[in-house]
C-alpha cells in the first residue's frame, strides 16, 4: 500500500504590500476553517468590495467557520471600514474583533494564519518586510500561540458603528 507524502514545507520572503495583499486574498478561499489576524490597524483592502466577498463566503460557506481579529487600533473601523462593519454585523456570531490593551502595543509584527499550518508575517507594520509559510505547521504553531495571548488580554471592540 502507497502511502502519500505530507506536503513539502515552503518559507519565503518577500517585499511588496502589494503581494502581501494579493497573497492574503488568494489564501482566504483556501482557507478550511480558521483565518486568525493581528495587525495594527488595517489597511484600505479590508474596504474593498473583493475582499468583502472573498470573506463573506469564506464565512458562509462552512457554518464552523471563523474569523479572528485582533488590532491595537479599532477606532478607525467605522469611518474608514464601513464594509467590514457590515461583514461583522452579518456574520457576528462566526467574526470576531478585538483591540489590545495599552500593554500590549509595543508589539509591532502584524501576521495572519490560515487554519494552522500557513501564514503571512510582516517582520514590523511600518515596513514591508514579510514573509509566507506554507505547510509550515511549526511556523504557523508559533503565530498561533500568539494570538492566543494576544485574544486572551484583549477586549471586545465596542464602538458607536455597531461593532
Amino acid at each position: 500500500m502507497a502511502s502519500e507524502a505530507l506536503p513539502l514545507k515552503q518559507y519565503r520572503r518577500f517585499e511588496s504590500f502589494r503581494e502581501y495583499e494579493l497573497l492574503f486574498d488568494g489564501w482566504v478561499p483556501r482557507t478550511e476553517a480558521v483565518i486568525r489576524v493581528f495587525e495594527h490597524t488595517l489597511p484600505p483592502a479590508w474596504n474593498s468590495a473583493s475582499r468583502m466577498d472573498l470573506l463573506r463566503q469564506f464565512l458562509r460557506v462552512n457554518p464552523i467557520n471563523r474569523l479572528l481579529l485582533i488590532l491595537h487600533e479599532a477606532g478607525n473601523l467605522p469611518r474608514d471600514l464601513p464594509r467590514l462593519v457590515e461583514l461583522q454585523k452579518d456574520f457576528g456570531h462566526a467574526f470576531k474583533i478585538r483591540v489590545t490593551p495599552k500593554m500590549a502595543k509595543h508589539i509591532y509584527d502584524p501576521f495572519v494564519v490560515f487554519d494552522a499550518s500557513h501564514y503571512l508575517h510582516r517582520f514590523h507594520y511600518k515596513h514591508m518586510r514579510a514573509s509566507e509559510g506554507i505547510h509550515d505547521a511549526e511556523g504557523a504553531q508559533e503565530l498561533l500561540d500568539r494570538h492566543v495571548e494576544l485574544w486572551e488580554v484583549s477586549a471586545p471592540v465596542v464602538s458607536v458603528g455597531g461593532l
